[in-house]
């Protein structure tokens, strides 16, 4: 019993103000559920009082056998007693356990809904593995609050004020003891609990730390392998362990020391008891069943005060975990409207002096900084016409990417409009932009599943004809023929099973597939090879028969045919053409094309001799 109150005293801290906030904002997330929690709480209280009224029968017992009268009945009530108690405190526990699921059911899908939804930027602040931990470490420790703290913090006060009750009806004088042999260690224990919960609350945190290490490390595993850093990441990692560790060892240390408080409380107020009671007995001050009730209900008193020891502690250490969740909750996401009619019509003049309403896309004077003070995009305008193929080409950096992150709605422009078919963005919902759109991004995303759902992916319901189509149109019938169970085949993890190339045409395949208005090619040929880049290039003019296409490239032999290319360089737009033109009216253009032997557009053959091209700076 001594250690049962160590583990559940070492936890409660913190001032009675920051406790009744605690409670406060625990009882908030029962919402929804407070039926349950009556219910449990009905239940706890019926088990209790019957509970403490064994006390009193076995009182009873003990004199009617001084008295040499009959026991059986007295022992039958006794035994019903115990027996209800036991399944009404089983039945109360289940609804409390039931509840406590519910709540935590319930954050985790918040929670899960928020992340998914979170403002691109917010990404950029966070680690991942740490969010994660947030769905799954912190919503545990939650579940075990909700579902056992606060019945307790209730039931435990409301039982021990009964059982105080009641001793203090059969001796005053030994409550008065034991109730100043409790004080005397309730202070000594008051002392260390505050160290106790800043080290369970750096426990967390280091929990936190380890899976967002992990995660980082697991998630670039063959880099970490290439550069032989095993040893650097186990040690950064380990680093977090030993906090962990440490924090974990002063706790126990703490809780070391509280231990002969705990027994001074529990051990010593037994002793007095008998002692002192056992005086009063010898001299008929009481009677030796009064003396068997005080000790019982002293036993029981233990109980409910050591629960609400814990459920204060359990409480504060959840709002640790809850400050965690709500940081989460709080954070800003994706608007699911369009921004408001006022917003849009600031945009209306754009859309009259542009004429764009034939064009898929329009930028128009588009500004943009991940950082306001450090512009990436400068007063950018281009349009990508339906039916068409536009490129952008300029040096790494030059914002190419960042377009794509606002066609997307990643972000939104610092100044400036955005237009699909000559509709400004801001009358747009995100999920409306998206519906227009298809990317292929630089960092192809495979996930883990089948061939199938990868490709599937934006159109689970895509009929069998349509996969074909896509798996032909992007060269995966080889790697379809190549997997065991074919397009049902497993990719593994983030695609392990597939290379770069393949990859690529997993990511073209599921973008095809939801023939959108407007596709979205980033490097599409980074990882393929001449032969399957001439391939893709003839595709990439297929498509554009069907829909807009805009393409990001630094291969300029991919993008040579194109309809327009506009040039970037710093966040700006320099140039504007089709590849001829460019290479004689454009510097930059011809700067970027030094090195990469090309034919004018005009010629098939995207190969020529070792010679430089007349119009090459080469």
């Amino acid at each position: 019993m001594t250690d049962t109150v160590v583990k559940q005293a070492q936890s409660a801290a913190g001032d009675d103000r920051s406790t009744q906030t605690a409670v406060a904002t625990m009882y908030r997330l029962t919402d929804g559920h407070r039926a349950s929690a009556l219910i449990a709480t009905a239940l706890t209280l019926v088990g209790s009082a019957l509970g403490l009224a064994q006390p009193l029968v076995a009182k009873q017992v003990v004199d009617a056998s001084g008295r040499g009268q009959v026991l059986g009945p007295l022992l039958l009530l006794l035994a019903a007693l115990f027996v209800t108690e036991a399944a009404t405190g089983a039945m109360g526990r289940f609804v409390l356990e039931r509840m406590g699921e519910g709540v935590v059911r319930q954050l985790r899908h918040n929670l899960v809904g928020r992340l998914l939804r979170l403002e691109m930027r917010e990404y950029d602040k966070h680690r991942s593995g740490d969010l994660i931990s947030r769905v799954t470490t912190d919503t545990t420790l939650l579940r075990e609050v909700v579902s056992q703290a606060l019945v307790d913090l209730v039931t435990g006060t409301l039982v021990a004020a009964g059982a105080i009750v009641l001793m203090l009806w059969i001796d005053p004088l030994l409550l008065l003891l034991v109730a100043a042999t409790v004080t005397v260690a309730a202070v000594i224990v008051a002392s260390l609990l505050k160290g106790i919960r800043v080290a369970s609350e750096r426990i967390q945190t280091s929990i936190g730390a380890i899976a967002a290490d992990l995660e980082r490390a697991l998630g670039a595993l063959p880099m970490v392998r290439v550069h032989r850093a095993e040893d650097r990441e186990a040690a950064r990692i380990g680093a977090c362990v030993e906090s962990a560790y440490i924090a974990g060892v002063r706790t126990a240390k703490l809780a070391s020391v509280m231990s002969p408080a705990v027994e001074l409380a529990v051990q010593g107020s037994f002793l007095i008891v008998l002692v002192i009671g056992g005086l009063r007995v010898s001299t008929d001050a009481n009677s030796l069943g009064d003396l068997v009730a005080f000790l019982l209900f002293a036993s029981y008193l233990v109980l409910p005060l050591s629960s609400v020891f814990r459920a204060v502690g359990l409480i504060q250490r959840g709002m640790g975990a809850y400050q965690r969740i709500e940081q989460v909750l709080s954070l800003p996401a994706e608007p699911s409207q369009a921004q408001t009619p006022a917003r849009a019509c600031t945009r209306e003049p754009a859309r009259q002096t542009l004429s764009h309403e034939k064009s898929a896309l329009a930028l128009r004077d588009l500004s943009f900084g991940y950082d306001p003070s450090r512009p990436v995009l400068r007063g950018i305008s281009f349009t990508a016409p339906h039916r068409s193929q536009t490129a952008l080409v300029g040096r790494s950096g030059a914002g190419k990417s960042t377009i794509f992150a606002l066609v997307a709605r990643f972000y939104e422009p610092d100044s400036g409009a955005l237009l699909f078919d000559g509709q400004p963005a801001t009358e747009l919902s995100r999920a409306e932009c998206r519906s227009r759109i298809a990317i292929v991004d630089q960092n192809t995303h495979v996930v883990h599943g089948s061939l199938r759902d990868n490709i599937t992916y934006a159109e689970p319901n895509a009929s069998e004809a349509e996969v074909q189509r896509v798996v032909e149109l992007a060269q995966l019938t080889g790697v379809a023929e190549r997997l065991p169970g074919g397009l049902s085949g497993m990719l593994g993890e983030r695609g392990g099973t597939l290379s770069g190339g393949e990859r690529q045409r997993v990511a073209l395949a599921r973008a095809l597939l939801a023939r959108p208005s407007l596709l979205l090619l980033d490097e599409p040929t980074s990882h393929l090879d001449a032969v399957n880049e001439t391939a893709l290039t003839a595709v990439m003019r297929d498509v554009a028969r069907e829909c807009a296409v805009l393409v990001i490239a630094h291969r300029l032999s991919t993008v040579q045919h194109a309809d327009r290319i506009i040039v970037l360089d710093k966040g700006t737009a320099v140039a504007c053409g089709r590849h001829e033109e460019l290479l004689t009216t454009s510097p930059t253009y011809r700067e970027l094309a030094a090195g990469q032997i090309l034919r004018p557009a005009t010629t098939p053959s995207h190969v020529t001799s070792a010679r430089p091209h007349p119009h090459s700076p080469l």
